[in-house]
């Protein structure tokens, strides 16, 4: 009896030992998968996060953030789908329409004048709007940025929207209704939106006048050299684009100008063909966001609930960090993929929350210069549909 329990035990143990060496033998016989797949981060929702490597092109570097875990988000609508296929209307204060039973349109009496920081939102869609800090919408009496994530129900009355004006030199009307820009204000315009709420500091950010390398230059740490060139777009070059080409200083007209488009448009080109190498043999996982580095410091994330989200994003996204790294150092120096997974973890500190019952909770933390902000939608089951994370200057 004891014979035969030894030979049943050395059989198992031979075939673990047999299964371990494979094992051993598949991982160095394949050492990017190795090298990529660090330990999981967690996320919002309880989902499992990874960090591919690195894509790196002058001072921007893009660690791409993907999952196994997606959430299902076609019930949402995006801003620039609905404004374009005419589910959403954003006008002035006092501009907006309502429908009578007959179906004929009828000018609401206005209540109060057109206001720089408020518009009015109109969800005649069949699906919740998602609304990101940072979203350009064009026209009415000036170019707006939408102020802070949210999520706009169904059938939801006319919504007072909190804005931030992007187009300082311009009070008069263009046409009643915005439509999408199709553009993401830069991280320092988007910070002082999303996190800082002040109209002042976000011109002051298009201009290129805020501190936005602040945080490079009184980081002690920071592998930076102090004799870097200077940034591609100076706030000395951005004032002559706004003089010469966007006279109002609109943000869509200074971003959309020959001198600063061009430069947009080919930096991207570069970023995006890595990208596209970079992620094209996922097997299991999709991305789902990213986490972003000028030169040596990490400073910014942007993840979704799903890849289709990302996707939808993406572009936009992708042309906000190009023009927030040609106004930074032009520098060679990398951050590591510790500092991204660093970067990813969720921030602990002061923390505050808005909530609207079964339909969106927003919560932001904060913790030193780190802030970040969730947006859950609640209906119809709860998930994280946006993680921002942001490295503040201040």
């Amino acid at each position: 009896m004891h014979v035969k329990q030894e030979k049943i035990f050395l059989g198992v143990s031979m075939g673990l030992v047999i299964l371990l060496a494979g094992v051993v033998l598949m991982t160095n016989a394949n050492p990017e998968v190795r090298a990529s797949a660090g330990p999981g981060v967690p996320a919002p929702g309880g989902q499992g996060w990874h960090l591919l490597d690195p894509i790196s092109y002058e001072n921007l570097t893009i660690f791409p953030v993907v999952s196994t875990q997606l959430a299902d988000t076609r019930d949402f609508a995006t801003l620039d789908e609905a404004l374009a296929s005419g589910d959403v209307v954003v006008t002035e204060q006092g501009d907006y329409l309502r429908r009578t039973r007959e179906g004929a349109a009828q000018t609401m009496p206005p209540r109060v004048g057109a206001q720089v920081n408020q518009l009015v939102l109109v969800n005649r869609g069949k699906r919740p709007l998602i609304l990101l800090a940072g979203e350009v919408v064009s026209g009415g009496k000036q170019d707006r940025i939408i102020g802070k994530d949210r999520i706009v129900p169904i059938g939801a009355p006319p919504l007072p929207l909190d804005v931030f004006c992007v187009e300082h030199g311009r009070w008069t009307g263009g046409s009643d209704k915005f439509a999408g820009a199709k553009m993401m204000a830069h991280p320092s315009v988007r910070e002082k939106a999303a996190v800082d709420q002040d109209q002042s500091q976000v011109w002051a950010a298009v201009r290129g006048q805020a501190s936005m390398s602040s945080n490079s230059e009184n980081n002690p740490n920071n592998r930076v050299a102090s004799a870097a060139p200077p940034a591609a777009l100076s706030s000395r070059s951005l004032d002559g684009v706004i003089a010469s080409e966007a006279p109002t200083q609109s943000y869509k007209q200074i971003y959309e100008s020959r001198a600063v488009g061009t430069s947009v448009e080919n930096f991207a080109e570069q970023i995006q063909r890595r990208f596209d190498r970079a992620t094209s043999g996922l097997k299991g996982e999709r991305v789902v966001g990213v986490v972003v580095a000028f030169g040596g410091e990490v400073a910014w994330s942007d993840a979704f609930a799903s890849s289709q989200l990302f996707e939808i994003y993406w572009p936009k996204l992708l042309r906000s960090y190009v023009i927030e790294a040609l106004t930074r150092h032009a520098t060679r120096e990398t951050a590591s993929l510790d500092d991204a997974r660093d970067f990813l973890h969720p921030a602990t500190g002061h923390s505050r929350e808005e909530t609207e019952p079964g339909v969106y909770r927003w919560r932001e933390s904060t913790a030193g210069k780190v802030a970040q902000i969730e947006l859950e939608a609640l209906a119809p089951k709860p998930m994280t549909l946006h993680w921002l994370k942001v490295l503040r200057a201040i």
